[in-house]
């Protein structure tokens, strides 16, 4: 199986695909005014302490206050978790770490279990517990990791006054890169735990990295063959990571000079509008309506076209099996998290429920995000849960309607803007022209001509043609033309 990533950068945005076999199966999009603060640690002050939900906010300056749980500050394991008035008050100083970003009306998710990641390892400064990631099956292993570990935290000058998790990617691993990420770790604690002392609160103390280095720490195994890169800079920047922490992978980066757009080339960008659909096309003619929702996420099989060769069983069955299929990627693609309820087609045969659960729990291994599929209900809809940390696909790129009170979305004008530039990018490459009017709805123009002036005028320079603006009121926020002039 050829897997890649892809990374396409511009300065509003950076984005990330996963590509296996030709086909789109993850997309990680992180704006530059709007980074996710998933992993970062902050020096938060408690502004209210609710004792009759064991949590407490704390405001660690973003708009909203945060949520902590008394099980998140409770330091004593295998008992009871404390009362939360006996572990925090009003006022109280409290270092903490985002687990989940802020999504939809909830605030951020909080705990003061820290922990920081590398390459190969989980550092955990509070626990003294050594632990190995379960996708690390073989016993023996996970034994000799265990004591590489040990050896490493024996050697002189390393002091052991924390835990480890040792990732998926760790398996193989040498005690020479073990070694390299714990003094690695150990000295970025350091910095740490001296700001934590001197910060103020509210204040952030450590920043996770961004989205293209976080991808190379945490998406990057044995099977990606080529990491390809369309910006010169952050190529360099990339490479320069991967001299220090992964040189083991500097043979498949690539930087991408062509002109064709690089999510062009392989199709992300269709895939990425298919994505925010509600209904998803099997090739067989059946199809999934996938339905996120606050609580949870319900997802519809049915046969659509789809009449068989055989029996109805047989054509039901085969149908199930490839929505089992799509089901996984999609979950992977548009980052759907929570609980999630999936509605086979009735099957009669328990040999073919069997299979068809099987099928989903095979294609769900390859998930990043920890999943866990609880079974199959009384009513015959298979229930499951997906870690959600960061919002979905359709949370960043979309916004409620307000013509519809909510019950469809619309892409938000900024998505729309940076449409229009790579748009307008396409055009410069194809055809020559003296300029370029973009006819559009009065939100985007607006935004063009206010927060994305300066993008627009960077872009003018680029491409060395004027642009120019014009309203259409008849148009809706998602529509617009670019014209040549």
């Amino acid at each position: 199986m050829s897997e890649e990533i892809l990374i396409n950068i511009t300065p509003m945005e950076s984005r990330v695909a996963v590509v296996e076999n030709g086909v789109l199966q993850e997309v990680h999009v992180e704006r530059t005014q709007k980074r996710g603060i998933v992993g970062n640690i902050y020096k938060g002050k408690v502004v209210r302490v609710l004792p009759g939900m064991q949590a407490a906010f704390v405001d660690i300056g973003l708009e909203r206050a945060a949520f902590i749980h008394a099980s998140e500050i409770s330091t004593r394991e295998g008992s009871a978790v404390e009362p939360i008035s006996a572990l925090v008050h009003d006022g109280q100083s409290l270092v903490v770490q985002v687990t989940k970003d802020p999504i939809g009306s909830k605030g951020a998710r909080l705990t003061t279990h820290l922990s920081i990641p590398s390459r190969y390892l989980v550092y955990m400064p509070r626990t003294s517990h050594v632990g190995i990631s379960l996708k690390i099956e073989g016993e023996d292993e996970r034994e000799r990791l265990k004591q590489v570990v040990a050896d490493c935290v024996a050697i002189e000058g390393i002091q052991q006054s924390g835990g480890f998790i040792l990732r998926t990617a760790a398996e193989g691993a040498g005690s020479d890169e073990i070694l390299a990420d714990i003094r690695y770790l150990h000295r970025l604690w350091d910095q740490i735990g001296g700001q934590t002392q001197t910060a103020s609160a509210p204040s952030v103390i450590y920043e996770d990295l961004p989205l293209a280095l976080r991808t190379l720490r945490d998406l990057v195994h044995p099977r990606i063959e080529k990491i390809r890169i369309d910006s010169r800079e952050t190529f360099q920047k990339v490479s320069q990571f991967v001299v220090e922490l992964m040189p083991e992978i500097a043979d498949r980066l690539e930087h991408y000079p062509g002109e064709r757009p690089i999510f062009d080339l392989y199709g992300v960008e269709d895939e990425i509008q298919k994505a925010l659909e509600r209904k998803v096309l099997l090739k067989s003619g059946g199809y999934l309506i996938v339905d996120p929702a606050e609580a949870m996420t319900t997802i519809d099989v049915n046969t659509g076209a789809f009449v068989g060769h055989r029996t109805l069983e047989e054509t039901i069955f085969k149908t199930n099996l490839e929505a089992a299929m799509s089901i996984a990627r999609q979950l992977r693609l548009r980052n759907l998290g929570g609980i999630i309820i999936i509605d086979f087609i009735d099957m009669e045969d328990e040999e073919h429920r069997r299979q068809v659960l099987r099928t989903l729990e095979k294609q769900v291994e390859r998930d990043h995000a920890k999943t866990n599929i609880i079974g199959i209900t009384e009513l015959g809809l298979v229930q499951m849960t997906r870690k959600r940390t960061r919002e979905s696909l359709e949370q960043i790129l979309c916004e409620p309607c307000a013509s519809c009170q909510g019950r469809g979305k619309l892409k938000t004008p900024e998505t729309i803007c940076y449409e229009i530039f790579r748009e307008i990018l396409r055009e410069a490459r194809a055809f020559q022209a003296e300029g370029y009017l973009v006819l559009a709805e009065q939100k985007v123009v607006d935004r063009l001509l206010d927060e994305e002036s300066g993008n627009v005028a960077d872009l003018e320079a680029f491409i060395g043609r004027t642009i120019k603006f014009q309203v259409e009121a008849m148009y809706s926020q998602e529509q617009y033309d670019v014209v040549l002039l």
